[in-house]
C-alpha cells in the first residue's frame, strides 16, 4: 500500500491536522507527517516532493495558512497529487490560505478542500489510491453506507416528529 505524506507548514497547524491524520489512521493507511515551510525550508520541502514516489508515497496532503504556498512548492517537485487544506490562521479567516493554494498555474495543480477541510482531505487522499487498491475502496463503500442509512435514521425521526 502507497503512504500518504501529510506536510504542514507550521506545527501550530497540528490540532487542524491531526483529523487528517486520524482519518488516515482509522482507515489502516500508513502515513508519515512532517513540518516543511515552503519559505523557511524551501531545501527540505523540495527535497521531500522530489523523492516522494520513490520513497512510496502515492498522495502528498500540504497543510498551509496564511500566504500557503507550500502545496505549490511541493506540486512544483512531484507528479504525485498534492491536496491542499489551507489552515485558518490571520485576519483574514483562511481565505488568504484558500486563494493561495487553488491559484495555481496551469500545468502544477494542487487539489484543495475546504479551509480547515482536514477530515476531507484524507478522504480524498484514500479515494485517489482506492483507484489501485480495492481493500481502501471497500472500506470508503462501506463508510458511505454507514453515513447513508445514519441519516435515513435521522430522517425516520424527524418524519415521525412532524409529518
Amino acid at each position: 500500500m502507497k503512504k500518504v505524506a501529510v506536510i504542514m507548514g507550521s506545527d501550530s497547524d497540528l490540532p487542524k491536522v491531526e483529523k487528517c491524520i486520524n482519518e488516515l489512521k482509522s482507515m489502516d493507511i500508513p502515513c508519515e507527517v512532517h513540518v516543511y515551510s515552503a519559505h523557511r525550508t524551501p531545501d527540505e520541502a523540495t527535497e521531500f516532493a522530489k523523492n516522494a514516489r520513490v520513497n512510496g508515497f502515492g498522495v502528498i496532503i500540504s497543510a498551509a495558512g496564511k500566504a500557503a504556498h507550500l502545496g505549490g512548492v511541493l506540486a512544483a517537485n512531484t507528479t504525485l497529487p498534492v491536496i491542499g487544506i489551507p489552515i485558518k490562521a490571520s485576519a483574514l479567516e483562511g481565505m488568504d490560505a484558500l486563494l493561495s493554494t487553488v491559484q495555481m498555474p496551469p500545468g502544477i495543480p494542487v487539489a484543495s478542500v475546504a479551509i480547515d477541510g482536514a477530515k476531507n482531505a484524507a478522504i480524498l487522499a484514500a479515494e485517489i489510491l482506492a483507484v489501485s487498491d480495492e481493500k481502501i475502496e471497500k472500506i470508503i463503500v462501506e463508510r458511505r453506507e454507514k453515513a447513508k442509512l445514519e441519516v435515513l435514521e435521522k430522517n425516520k425521526k424527524i418524519e415521525e416528529m412532524f409529518n
